[in-house]
């Protein structure tokens, strides 16, 4: 039964904050005791007209938290609470809310609409709502009702659709929706009903692809969004090149008659539209050319498959790079200070990026002259404009084609990067980082940095990253690409070598500049020292970075001595702390990785791992992920000697594995028990009772996310290999768990990439676990896993007649089949004797251009050989 609540939905709203929380509890308390009669009293109060709108706004955003959330576990929860409840209950409250979509107050009924689609999303897939479409529709269908109903009902069958699957309509309702949707945007319709037909017609796109097959269909619905495209109000058209920007996408291969009319569409909105309008026309030209782009990373492939390329942009080029050439002269003045500002300028040079990758050399002799013509103008947006063309430019065209035109500007671009304007400055240094991102490799021969430019490119850019913040972000990012260039280069990074003094010491000038604070900058000038630490040449740096690695340990402490006042210092500690961490952990992988400098991890360990002890300290209830990271890194250094550290570490491991609620760091966790298993092998033991305990726990929770249990599968295989016999008692519990997890990988559905890659990430782990067993066990316990033998055999067929398996899962199935063979011995030639399948697989396997993958699937077929051999 409902209950009077407008009062407390109103002081649950008011200033005084004694008033607030007293209806908060009181609102809290009736939905712990009387759910269904909380639900019902919330719907009465969204459907009554005499009530206050601010007490109905409340009941309508209580009631759509009730039904929904963004977290997956909680949303789960809230679904079977709802389904729960009362039959009778649930339809009058559903009754309660179409009714409110004709309220003559248009928030009720936009509040309704919402609310009505969250059942829907619960209720359609298990066929208890089926009336709904044909009530909403029915609210369509007579001309006498009021466009305010009209306009509501709009709303949620776009809601509607947006929530449920195309699978759960039948074509029918489909065709009705449609209809109705397409209806209610007739330019005879009030403008707030055409605004909702529009925008409902956006979410049920993906639901009319028989309607688009249908050449009269499809003629119609397009005649409908190109003349509404055109409409009176800006509201509209955008909403309507919004449906335009989705159909580019959805429906690319049926588009080659409306080319024409949609060039003429865009073009005009483009050059004279109001902004909003403007970017949803660039959108579309944008979503054309990622589909193109996919279309010929298709063709590139080996798969066979043919799809319809039309190449609208290769037909449409002459006159669509001179209209996004002059977008790129309507800059805002403040565009570079503001993060996440998008614009015309900023949608024009992307889209005019895009086309680059899709028609390749053709963009060059088009965009040039425009360069040419604007690059040395008094005016800044003309300079700008220029040099954020030619940045746009470089992904997609030969390095043939470029070189010489990017050769010939450089010296240009260096100079202005003096020059008077400061969004010119910013835009030429993002130019030079693309610059050495896309044709700097001297690795393959080719770089447009040479010896002879290399010394004025670093003095200009070490001048500029004292510029302001967001012009030394750039260079920062210019500075990383060019480091970049020199990985694994031993014969060129002595050039760089000579300058990394001073590139380090300029970084971390930049780390602290006062007003680095309020931007990315002292993000992007420590993520800029790593790649240089990373990319350098250890034998010609052997000196700067022990040095380096004393500066950073030195910030590190300091760190921890902040006083911390306010959350907002809190979140500004850690925010540097993990900065510090990540440089860290790269010197100390980069100085591990020879033997001439690793002792000086080995001398510095102690005052290192005190370091990341104290930054954990500093955060109480939860784990710094990245200085787990760099402990992980420094387990991997010291070996056997990491086992001091364990003592005191181990609570703040056992701290992140039992992190639920931040999951990367449980992820991390696990990936950390990992390193630390391979430095200190059976010196793990004593841990391992409880380590297992918590992965086991991890495993079963249904509140984990799903990312972080195959690492912990893998970490089952580290566990086992690190202790050996002496994983024998967790056998009992790790087994059930991988033959679960074996179960959901065959029951994956191969239509969602998402869960296909993450049954791809499974697969892998479970093999990785294998693995580890069978070679921890296989000196002395080896029979303990030959219950669950055929088990693996079975597993690893499935994978491998799995049509979407990834390389990795090959190399891991490959490698766990050897491990079986060499494990088990004769016992596997009764399990695989009359079993043909891995023969032709590793056939194929030792064909493979993967040098690994073909020594790996050598030595299994070697294994088998053996097994099959010797008895007999």
């Amino acid at each position: 039964m409902a209950v009077e609540i407008t009062e407390f939905l109103l002081s649950a709203q008011s200033a005084d904050a004694k008033v607030r929380t007293d209806a908060e509890g009181q609102l809290r308390q009736f939905q712990e005791q009387n759910l269904p009669g909380f639900l019902l009293s919330l719907s009465v109060e969204l459907s009554n007209d005499g009530k206050p709108m601010e007490s109905r706004r409340l009941a309508g955003i209580v009631l759509k938290n009730s039904l929904d959330a963004k977290d997956v576990t909680t949303k789960e929860h809230l679904v079977q609470r709802w389904v729960s409840n009362d039959v009778h209950l649930r339809s009058q409250i559903k009754g309660l809310l179409l009714n409110t979509l004709g309220s003559s107050v248009s928030e009720a009924g936009h509040t309704a609409a919402q609310v009505i689609a969250k059942i829907a999303f619960i209720e359609i897939p298990r066929k208890e709502w089926p009336e709904l479409i044909a009530l909403l529709l029915g609210n369509m269908s007579q001309q006498d009702k009021p466009a305010s109903l009209k306009q509501a009902t709009l709303e949620a069958l776009g809601y509607v659709c947006e929530e449920i699957s195309h699978n759960d309509l039948v074509q029918e309702e489909v065709n009705s929706v449609l209809t109705a949707v397409v209806q209610g945007m007739n330019v005879a319709e009030q403008s707030s009903v055409r605004l909702a037909a529009t925008t409902a017609l956006l979410n049920a796109l993906d639901f009319a692809q028989t309607n688009f097959d249908n050449e009269m269909e499809r003629n119609y619905i397009m005649k409908v969004v190109c003349e509404t495209a055109m409409a009176k109000e800006s509201e509209i058209r955008q909403a309507a090149f919004e449906c335009l920007v989705s159909i580019a996408s959805t429906y690319y291969d049926v588009l080659e008659p409306y080319m024409q009319t949609l060039f003429e569409l865009t073009a005009n909105a483009v050059k004279g539209d109001e902004e909003s309008v403007a970017l949803q026309a660039i959108e579309f030209w944008s979503s054309i050319c990622d589909e193109e782009i996919e279309l010929q990373d298709f063709e590139s492939g080996e798969s066979g498959d043919s799809y319809p390329h039309s190449r609208f942009i290769e037909k449409a080029l002459s006159l669509l790079v001179p209209m996004l050439l002059e977008t790129l002269l309507k800059q805002d003045e403040d565009q570079d200070q503001e993060d996440g500002i998008w614009n015309l300028s900023m949608a024009g040079g992307t889209c005019l990026g895009l086309v680059a990758r899709t028609v390749g050399d053709a963009i060059v002799p088009l965009v040039m002259p425009f360069v040419q013509g604007n690059i040395s103008k008094s005016d800044w947006r003309s300079r700008e404009a220029a040099t954020y063309a030619f940045g746009s430019i470089l992904e997609g065209p030969s390095v043939e084609k470029l070189s010489p035109m990017v050769t010939s500007a450089m010296d240009f671009l260096l100079n202005a990067m003096k020059d008077e304007n400061s969004h010119v400055k910013d835009t030429t240094a993002w130019t030079l980082g693309r610059i050495f991102e896309l044709l700097h490799s001297p690795a393959t021969g080719f770089s447009v940095v040479s010896p002879a430019n290399f010394q004025r490119v670093m003095a200009v850019l070490l001048e500029s990253i004292k510029d302001s913040p967001h012009v030394a972000e750039k260079v920062c990012g210019a500075i990383y690409f060019l480091a970049q260039g020199y990985e694994g280069f031993e014969a060129g990074s002595s050039v760089l070598t000579p300058y990394i003094a001073d590139i380090v010491t300029s970084l971390i000038a930049t780390a602290e500049r006062t007003d680095a604070n309020d931007t990315k900058l002292r993000s992007a000038a420590y993520e800029t020292l790593n790649e240089v630490v990373r990319c350098s040449s250890l034998a010609e740096t052997s000196q700067i970075l022990p040095q380096l690695l004393s500066v950073i340990m030195t910030k590190l402490g300091q760190t921890i001595e902040i006083q911390i006042i306010s959350s907002d210092d809190r979140e500004k500690q850690g925010d540097l702390q993990a900065l510090l961490c990540g440089v860290l952990q790269v010197l100390i992988q980069k100085l591990s990785s020879a033997d001439e400098t690793k002792p000086i991890i080995f001398q510095a360990a102690d005052q290192i791992m005190l370091l990341f002890l104290k930054v954990f300290a500093c955060r109480s209830s939860t784990v710094h992920e990245e200085a787990m990271l760099a402990i992980g890194s420094l387990a991997y250094a010291t070996g056997p000697e990491f086992g001091k550290y364990m003592p005191e570490f181990y609570k703040y491991l056992d701290m992140g594995l039992q992190n639920f609620g931040e999951y990367q760091v449980c992820s991390i966790s696990v990936g950390v028990v990992g390193d630390i298993c391979r430095a200190l092998d059976d010196k793990m033991l004593p841990y391992c009772d409880n380590i297992m305990t918590l992965l086991i726990k991890d495993l079963s929770s249904g509140d984990l996310h799903r990312s972080v249990k195959p690492p912990i599968f893998s970490c089952f295989g580290d566990v086992a290999l690190a202790i050996g016999e002496h994983f024998e008692k967790y056998v009992p519990y790790a087994m059930p768990m991988m033959q679960g997890a074996a179960e959901v990988c065959a029951q994956i559905d191969v239509n969602d990439e998402e869960m296909v890659e993450y049954g791809n990430q499974l697969k892998r782990s479970i093999f990785e676990a294998y693995s580890g067993i069978l070679q921890g066990f296989k000196t002395s316990k080896a029979e303990l896993m030959l219950p669950h033998a055929p088990h693996l055999v079975k597993f690893i067929e499935l994978a491998i007649k799995d049509a979407q398996r990834d390389e990795s899962v090959v190399r891991a199935a490959v490698a766990v089949l050897g491990d079986l063979a060499d494990a088990l011995g004769p016992h596997v030639k009764t399990l695989l004797k009359d079993l043909t399948f891995y023969s032709e697989f590793l056939g194929e396997c030792i064909q493979s251009d993967d040098e690994q993958l073909k020594e790996t699937a050598t030595w299994t077929q070697g294994m088998i050989g053996r097994v099959f051999s010797v008895s007999g």
